[in-house]
């Protein structure tokens, strides 16, 4: 029997966010109105190439809107296929990144249209803010692009547009050379005059930009053409911001995360969630004082960037890494402490141990655990949170206590959901 705890933890209550089911119910019905309203035909001639630009973000009706889209250009004449707009996701390959779209159910068969995933480009040129822009040649060499991608705050900074349509041209579409020159410089800055070299140099036909509710049902999807990019983000991104799900706790003294990785976020686990005072110092707000991580997702194919995040993981976590995926992506954001590695311990158990170790009383630390930072409808929390929850209007406390335990290996048994 392998090592495992002697401390005595306290039991973690089951806490229901009540968050709003708003949003699109049929996504294909919608977007076949949108695409039937946008004219094709005044901008395209039949034959034309058209890359569809597809990023690596676990966007809830993905399939949906890569499937329907590129079949409403195929009955236009025109001739789609797929490429990945995801800097140096998938180790920095184009066949690891065809991995990654097939992973999130992007693949011929689902599509009918073949995958150009090289990792060549071509430099656009340099915008006054600095950075030399570049570009996939897969999606240069088309006679259109057509860019379909989630709308959301950025995990590393913030700003009118962060994560959206012109950051999946800046930086997405410029592969792993791209995205990498674009982070020596300020994001905030340049990502907008990147995205507007982007649209004078390519034919782009338009955009899907989708907001996700805090259940991660698509809640808005919009068609922009190419001329409102820049205003299509900045609206969204209001939007999304006040739809974006956190916990409700503003102090803890350890949150147990039990997955992370790049399905769930750009940075493996939301700052915007656990604190971004864990990427690059500032006020602790929210002030989760000891963070454990668990598991690493199987659609990260051992990308681990988050971990650095972190103050105690596992041997199980860090035996899923694949440092050479995670250290492109580190390289390529210009972020090197996403990518630290924390105390590792060699099960479950004995890293929540190790978490309470400062806490002079364990029996009464202020626990929270979650599923991840993208999955926070149900969370739970010892009882000593309470205080912090009893006021708030929108959550359903159950009083039912849940015991904290461990298989034969250490390894922490899931709650129900």
């Amino acid at each position: 029997m392998m090592e495992g705890s002697k401390l005595a933890f306290p039991d973690l209550y089951r806490v229901d966010q009540n968050f709003p089911d708003t949003g699109i119910k049929d996504i294909c019905v919608e977007l076949r109105k949108m695409l039937g309203e946008f004219d094709l035909r005044q901008r395209t001639r039949a034959g034309q190439t058209v890359a569809v630009c597809v990023a690596s973000r676990g966007t809830h009706d993905l399939r949906d809107l890569v499937a329907t889209t590129v079949s409403h250009l195929r009955d236009a004449g025109l001739k789609p296929f797929i490429t990945p707009a995801m800097g140096s996701h998938g180790a920095a390959t184009g066949e690891g990144q065809a991995m990654v779209l097939r992973g999130l159910g992007i693949t011929e068969a689902l599509t009918g249209v073949p995958i150009h995933a090289s990792m060549e480009v071509v430099s656009l040129g340099k915008i006054d803010e600095g950075p030399e822009i570049f570009t996939a040649v897969d999606a240069l060499e088309a006679d259109h692009v057509v860019v379909i991608n989630r709308v959301k705050p950025h995990t590393g900074f913030h700003s009118d547009v962060e994560s959206g349509l012109c950051k999946m041209l800046a930086i997405g579409l410029g592969r792993q050379r791209g995205a990498a020159n674009m982070h020596k410089y300020d994001l905030s800055r340049c990502i907008v005059p990147a995205a507007r070299l982007i649209l004078e140099k390519q034919s782009v036909l338009f955009g899907l930009a989708v907001t996700e509710n805090a259940l991660g049902g698509t809640h808005s999807l919009r068609l922009a053409g190419p001329e409102t990019f820049v205003a299509t983000d900045r609206e969204l991104l209001k939007e999304a911001r006040e739809l974006l799900p956190r916990l409700p706790v503003e102090c803890l003294d350890l949150l147990i995360v039990e997955k992370i990785g790049k399905n769930i976020s750009g940075a493996g686990m939301d700052p915007n969630v656990v604190g971004f005072w864990r990427r690059g110092g500032g006020e602790r707000t929210p002030d989760y004082r000891v963070l454990v991580v668990l598991d690493l997702t199987p659609e990260s194919h051992g990308n681990a960037i988050g971990i650095g995040l972190a103050d105690v993981t596992t041997r199980a976590f860090t035996e899923k890494i694949d440092w050479d995926a995670t250290y492109k992506n580190a390289l390529s954001s210009k972020r090197f402490t996403g990518v630290r590695l924390p105390m590792v311990r060699e099960n479950d158990a004995l890293a929540l141990e190790a978490a309470l170790g400062p806490v002079v009383d364990p029996m009464a630390a202020r626990i929270g655990r979650i599923i991840s930072t993208s999955d926070l409808r149900t969370f739970w929390v010892s009882e000593s949170v309470w205080p912090q929850l009893k006021d708030k209007t929108n959550l359903v406390l159950h009083r039912t206590p849940l015991r904290i335990s461990f298989d034969d290996q250490g390894r922490l048994k899931p709650f129900s959901v």
